[in-house]
């Protein structure tokens, strides 16, 4: 029974669905195609490898991954944006953003191999170029120097802001934007960043909140710019 309720499950139409309840553009036919065969990849690699949580239904890996991930896209804007993801995993949300969007430049930071080695095989899968994935930690300045060139960053690896903040002040150049993807708990996190030190070097630009259709989780999207440090 439920192999016969996940063949049913129809991943294009939810990905329509869900982009039109959280007032996202849909992706066009090649990108959906890409996103289709994304998340069958996903699946199919996951029944040896620890990608995603065990037991996660089609619908919960559709809206928690896919979905969560494309809310990031709309605030990639700029003239090449080049999109660094520290702690990826399972590509999210820099992959799917870039099977989406080709022409997104994006580093892909995991330092677990069997992760690269199926982000590298999504990579070649989806035939996307300028994606880049980073066999190392985000502290690795050899592997990952502090010039990159990277515009955006992001992670929903790193649990709290201050911490993920602190950990990429070092590619915050001219016009990079940290954008920290949060749940529930954002307000907490937030405070406390702004109680610590690390708060004269950044400045909160914006936030976007979304509420996943179906399981109804929240969403925070917070970007911050960096500033030169007092003291």
């Amino acid at each position: 029974m439920r192999e016969k309720v996940a063949e049913s499950f129809d991943f294009i139409a939810g990905l329509r669905s869900g982009c039109e309840a959280l007032g996202l553009s849909c992706p066009d036919a090649a990108a959906e195609e890409r996103l289709g065969t994304y998340f069958r990849e996903l699946k199919h690699w996951s029944r040896k490898i620890n990608l995603i949580a065990k037991g996660a239904t089609d619908q919960e890996i559709l809206e928690k991954h896919f979905l969560d991930s494309l809310t990031l896209l709309p605030l990639l804007s700029g003239e090449r944006p080049h999109l660094l993801d520290v702690g990826t995993g399972a590509g999210f949300p820099g992959l799917v953003c870039k099977a989406v969007d080709p022409a997104l430049q994006v580093t892909l930071v995991e330092p677990r191999l069997k992760r690269v080695s199926f982000l590298r095989h999504v990579s070649r899968t989806l035939g996307l170029s300028d994606a880049s994935v980073v066999a190392c930690r985000v502290e690795d300045e050899e592997m990952l120097p502090g010039d990159s060139g990277f515009t955006h960053i992001t992670s929903r690896a790193v649990s709290e802001i201050k911490l993920f903040l602190e950990m990429s002040h070092r590619f915050a150049g001219t016009g990079v934007q940290v954008i920290c993807m949060k749940g529930p708990k954002w307000e907490e996190e937030l405070a406390a960043w702004k109680d610590s030190a690390s708060s004269a070097c950044y400045t909160l630009l914006s936030r976007r909140e979304y509420v996943l259709p179906v399981f109804q989780g929240r969403r925070n999207l917070l970007v911050f710019a960096p500033r030169a440090c007092r003291g």
